[in-house]
């Protein structure tokens, strides 16, 4: 079984406004509510592509209940902890003015609703898979991340962590299954600016020589590099095709990896369906779709 884990998960509000004017009432053209947070979006990914998971984490009040209503309407399951007091967060995004969004904050997670939590990654067993991504909400430990993958390793569960930083840099000791970072945050990890696939590539060795097993580092429209711990280097360009929705696109780059392992591909095939899939939803209004997938993995 596939775990996700999104710590602070979120009610994402899509909004269309035609020319956001500052100190003006602004109407929207449409709107969409959807469940939002790297986990999360890494489990419907995976339900896309006929892969099971679970989706981990806290939710709190009105908008933590439609999180999990809507999750479990698209069929996934879900083992969230939902917390005593306040509301999941409110996410605003204005999906035509691209990278512009408001994010709300979240409820304070307590030390007993955290106790539940790592209940829930008892259940975890050698052969499954764990995802873990995004900000730790307030009155969490800051060192969440290094807690979970010293439990997984003790179970024997690989970890794939998509953060960045200084969290980024903490977990690599604990020897990551996968780290995904995308070049900017690969550049400012190492405080260089990265632009190509090769300025990448000696700076995702470096990862590994830190202690990941597998890299993936993003370069959006310039493609992907791929190096693992047994000497493995791939890279690729992207897809050809219209950038329309970049939300979510990392999340599934992980989900389309983790397909291709749960389907007995190889590193090199499964990093090329990582590609396609992120390729897939950025082309597209939602979250990529199997068929998508297949006819850009058709290009290689």
């Amino acid at each position: 079984m596939i775990y996700t884990v999104t710590w602070n998960p979120s009610l994402d509000l899509f909004l269309t406004v035609d020319g956001l004017q500052q100190g003006h009432t602004n109407r929207a053209l449409s709107e969409e509510y959807k469940p939002g947070g790297k986990g999360i979006n890494v489990s419907i990914v995976l339900k896309q592509m006929g892969i099971e998971s679970v989706a981990l984490g806290f939710l709190a009040g009105f908008t933590g209940r439609q999180i999990e209503e809507s999750l479990r309407r698209t069929g996934i399951r879900t083992d969230f902890i939902m917390l005593p007091q306040g509301n999941s967060r409110i996410n605003v995004k204005l999906k035509n003015l691209e990278g512009t969004e408001i994010n709300g904050v979240g409820p304070a997670v307590l030390k007993e609703a955290l106790a539940l939590f790592f209940s829930r990654l008892e259940k975890m067993e050698a052969g499954d898979y764990l995802v873990l991504g995004g900000s730790v909400p307030a009155g969490m430990d800051q060192d969440i991340y290094l807690q979970v993958l010293r439990l997984a390793a003790k179970r024997g569960v690989p970890v794939i962590v998509d953060t960045s930083g200084d969290t980024l840099r903490s977990v690599l000791p604990e020897h990551p299954f996968l780290v995904k970072p995308n070049h900017h945050e690969l550049g400012e990890l190492f405080g260089v600016e990265l632009t190509t696939r090769e300025e990448v590539g000696p700076y995702a060795h470096r990862l590994i020589e830190l202690g990941a097993r597998n890299v993936i580092v993003s370069l959006g429209g310039q493609g992907a590099v791929y190096v693992s711990d047994s000497g493995q280097v791939y890279e690729t360009a992207a897809p050809e095709g219209r950038l329309v929705n970049a939300v979510g696109a990392g999340d599934s780059m992980v989900a389309g990896f983790l397909t291709g392992l749960v389907r007995g591909e190889t590193s090199k095939q499964a990093f090329y369906r990582a590609v396609a899939t992120r390729s897939a939803t950025a082309f597209s209004q939602d979250f990529a779709t199997i068929e998508q997938v297949e006819e850009l993995l058709s290009r290689y």
